[in-house]
């Protein structure tokens, strides 16, 4: 079924409805945290502005992330949160301090609706899985090990360090980023050899060294969820039809600390292997907007640069310019706004990118 202009219409309305209850709870005093009612207090109150998304990109700023980096983050803890525990999620760090998001239960969710969106085919329910990437402090770590665990699954675990792979290849240390890279393979290799695996998270890098050390196929891999480094359409390919042959399910992913995750909409024939992701709205709305000036965004199939805004009662985050570029793409059901296609760093054209393996 094609999205209509009437789900257009009604995903909005949801949206502006979510704004307003996400913008009373951030901002009122009973429920809020420190950070943003100070930030009220400097600047206005959005309780009485902002009435709407559209209302939310006109009056915020953007959002700086190096506030994540350079404040205690008790002054994330909304009230309603006080005293309960949080988990730490870092993101970026490759040098100095990294920046830290906290939370509580908003990777649950995120990762459980995606659950909704992999199929039994692919991902057996009651089975085994094993994720190949980073750990430590991320939050996937966690997320992975949960969307596993509400399939009914248990999941091993390869860790990566970016960091450490990033450094690596900055000071063009080449054989020894090769060496890391394939000490984690021939971790996977040995699981893979001998326990029951079906489900496998990777980085596109990454998977493609195991395929080829390993038979996936044969070694039980029905389906591998990927996310990480850029996916050019001839690379979305050679994963497809080279690496998993045609027999394993591919699902691509565009999420991150602070949104959560987006997932992509299943390859067509007439989309070229060009992957589409649609952010988890309303929870997190994901814009594609010229980057000269960012209040406009870019026409459909245009480049610009990628803008989010997180929504949930764990965390408010408007109008963060991810390091990211994308096209824009029209609504595709199941989805009822835009989404994001053949992202790869701000720049990418322009500069060379340290990407590593994730």
């Amino acid at each position: 079924m094609p999205v209509t202009e009437s789900d257009i219409q009604s995903a909005q309305q949801q949206l502006d409805a979510h704004v307003r209850e996400i913008i009373a709870w951030h901002f009122s005093p009973e429920t809020g945290c420190p950070y943003w009612l100070d930030w009220a207090k400097k600047n206005f109150d959005p309780r009485q502005e902002v009435k709407s998304f559209a209302d939310l990109i006109a009056k915020f700023p953007h959002f700086q992330d190096e506030s994540l980096r350079d404040l205690q983050p008790e002054v994330w803890v909304p009230a309603k949160f006080k005293g309960r525990p949080f988990n730490i999620f870092e993101t970026g760090g490759t040098t100095g301090m990294p920046k830290q998001r906290i939370g509580w239960d908003d990777y649950k969710v995120d990762y459980s609706e995606f659950s909704d969106k992999i199929s039994d085919e692919h991902f057996p329910r009651n089975h085994y899985w094993l994720m190949m990437g980073p750990t430590g402090p991320r939050r996937l770590r966690l997320a992975i090990e949960h969307l596993a665990n509400v399939r009914g699954s248990s999941c091993y675990f390869i860790d990566l360090d970016p960091r450490w792979v990033k450094k690596l290849i900055a000071s063009k240390q080449f054989d020894q980023a090769r060496a890391y890279m394939d000490h984690v393979v021939d971790q996977a290799v040995t699981i893979l050899k001998h326990r029951k695996v079906s489900g496998l998270f990777t980085t596109p890098k990454l998977l493609e060294a195991l395929a080829e050390k390993i038979d996936l196929y044969e070694a039980g891999i029905r389906g591998v969820f990927c996310g990480g480094t850029t996916m050019a359409p001839q690379y979305v390919r050679f994963i497809v039809e080279e690496v998993l042959e045609g027999r394993i399910g591919f699902y691509p992913t565009y999420g991150n600390t602070l949104m959560g995750l987006a997932a992509s909409v299943p390859l067509l024939p007439e989309d070229k292997f060009s992957i589409t992701y649609y952010a988890p709205q309303p929870r997190a709305v994901l814009r594609v907007v010229d980057s000269k000036n960012t209040s406009n965004l870019v026409d459909y199939d245009q480049w610009g640069r990628v803008e989010l805004t997180t929504l949930t009662k764990e965390f408010f985050m408007p109008r963060f310019l991810e390091r990211d570029e994308a096209l824009r793409r029209k609504p595709r059901a199941p989805y009822a706004w835009d989404g994001v296609a053949e992202v790869r760093p701000f720049g990418a054209m322009e500069k060379n990118i340290v990407e590593g393996v994730y």
